[in-house]
């Protein structure tokens, strides 16, 4: 217990310039969570204070009990596509009920050590799934910059210059916070024709408060909202994994995953409980986060607080906050996110592996929807595993006293069509499969070794099966119809 509380600690607190640096990144990522919250609102269908309050609170409790330090949670568009139909045909009562099973059914996931099933997420899903967000990224600033005037792209431009070119002033103040501070002075000092943070919708003019949903405690009430809640804990832990795994990437440092998932469930039942939708993960905000310097839990807070300051004491001067400013950081976080090199690795890497990482990218653009990319892309990848796999094996024949088979590789249900045709009829000959250099994997490889002795029992031989290692002995004396091993403390007999 005294080292979880130590690394606990280092996980706030390392020195005083490294918090300096988180309490800073914060900052830029609550003025770049507003217009997002207020989007996504607005994808919900709900009042922009239930984005608003959600990213408030989970951002907040995640920071305290969430596995990985510096990663931004917050009201996300993966989870707020889900509950347009929800809060349309029940109200929103019943997104805030939905919203805590949504956590109670993370924090069991969390016990029951789901998040392991990332073990089978392969590299080039991950780089898929990035490229695919940082593309989503760039084409969600379009409607800010289509239809507006010359100052628009001007403070736009300005804000990339700021951004790209101050570190190589200063690095102790994020180039991102000095572009929009910039940018607002600019644009607020001269009065000039540009949208606003305020523009998107109106901000909530004080803190939230607690209750419980206003909803019957009924099995007609858990009819309605389960299907909702098993899908948005589903999407929200698979994004929060996914960004954990690439906020792990990018500070070369291990999250603890398990605790990740809880976190995101404890998070999002409080959000509820305080009128907020439910949320996860953000790569967006993340990325800002730890190019900014933030990598502890101090920044992750910092962000949720001083985005409830600038909800309740700062309002009217965020409300005034030029959108151009922020579309500059959201394109600096959508270059930064994409996987460059991943262009010139579609030459050099394995063909399989270019095709998995595209298909992730386009199935998640056209149908922005991040859960049917990476399930896309996962499914495609255990198909071309499964297909090399399959190969990796041959039977070779031999005469001597009689014929012998020497099988070696991997027998499972992808390959036991190729294992079965390898062997012919042989008559009366005596047969030994010698399968020494084999292991059978599944009760579909057992079924294909019974019914080649039976073939060839059937056609008069007499068949002998020697070599089975330890494993595959136990499988087939489970399974088999035909032979059995006996195979006793790893002894094998003819």
């Amino acid at each position: 217990m005294p080292l979880i509380s130590r690394t606990y600690r280092r996980q706030w607190f390392t020195d005083g310039a490294a918090a300096r640096r988180d309490v800073l990144a914060g900052i830029v990522v609550a003025l770049a969570l507003i217009p997002e919250a207020i989007g996504f609102s607005i994808i919900a269908g709900v009042d922009p204070a239930v984005g608003l309050y959600a990213s408030v609170a989970i951002a907040i409790v995640i920071s305290l009990i969430g596995g990985r330090p510096g990663m931004i949670s917050a009201a996300t568009a993966a989870v707020a596509v889900l509950i347009g139909p929800l809060v349309r045909d029940h109200g929103v009562a019943y997104l805030f009920a939905a919203t805590i099973l949504m956590g109670v059914i993370q924090i069991a996931a969390g016990l029951l050590r789901l998040d392991l099933v990332m073990q089978f997420v392969s590299r080039s899903v991950i780089t898929g799934f990035v490229n695919a967000l940082a593309i989503l990224i760039f084409l969600a600033q379009l409607p800010q910059l289509t239809g507006v005037t010359w100052h628009s792209y001007a403070l736009v431009a300005g804000g990339l210059a700021i951004i790209y070119l101050f570190p190589r002033v200063t690095k102790a103040v994020p180039s991102p916070l000095v572009a929009i501070l910039v940018l607002s002075a600019i644009s607020i000092g001269l009065a000039l024709p540009v949208n606003t943070v305020g523009d998107m919708g109106r901000l909530p003019d004080g803190l939230p408060g607690l209750a419980l949903p206003q909803v019957p405690l009924t099995f007609e009430t858990l009819r309605i909202i389960l299907p909702y809640s098993l899908t948005m804990a589903a999407v929200g832990l698979l994004e929060s994994l996914l960004t954990a795994q690439i906020v792990d990437d990018m500070t070369d440092s291990d999250s603890d995953k398990r605790r990740e998932c809880a976190g995101q469930g404890g998070a999002n039942i409080v959000a509820a409980l305080f009128g907020g939708m439910g949320g996860c993960a953000m790569i967006g905000q993340s990325v800002i986060n730890v190019t900014s310097g933030g990598r502890s839990r101090l920044s992750t807070f910092v962000a949720g607080g001083f985005l409830l300051v600038l909800l309740t004491l700062l309002g009217p001067f965020v409300g005034r906050m030029p959108m151009p400013a922020l579309v500059a950081v959201m394109v600096m976080v959508s270059i930064g996110t994409f996987s460059w090199n991943s262009i010139a690795n579609l030459r050099r890497h394995p063909a399989t592996s270019s095709i998995v990482m595209l298909t992730t990218v386009v199935v998640v653009v056209a149908t922005r929807d991040l859960s049917l990319g990476v399930l896309a892309g996962v499914l495609l990848s255990g198909i071309f595993f499964a297909g090399k796999v399959q190969r990796m094996f041959a039977v070779e024949r031999s005469m001597d006293d009689g014929v012998t088979y020497r099988v070696t590789g991997e027998i499972f249900f992808a390959s036991v069509d190729r294992f079965t045709r390898a062997f012919r009829p042989e008559g009366t000959t005596p047969v030994t499969i010698d399968v020494s250099g084999a292991h059978f994997w599944d009760i579909s490889g057992v079924g294909a070794l019974d019914k080649i002795v039976a073939r060839l029992r059937r056609d008069g031989a007499v068949v002998d099966v020697i070599g089975y290692n330890r494993a595959s002995a136990a499988l087939v004396d489970r399974f088999a119809l035909h032979d059995k091993t006996g195979v006793e403390l790893g002894v094998v007999p003819h």
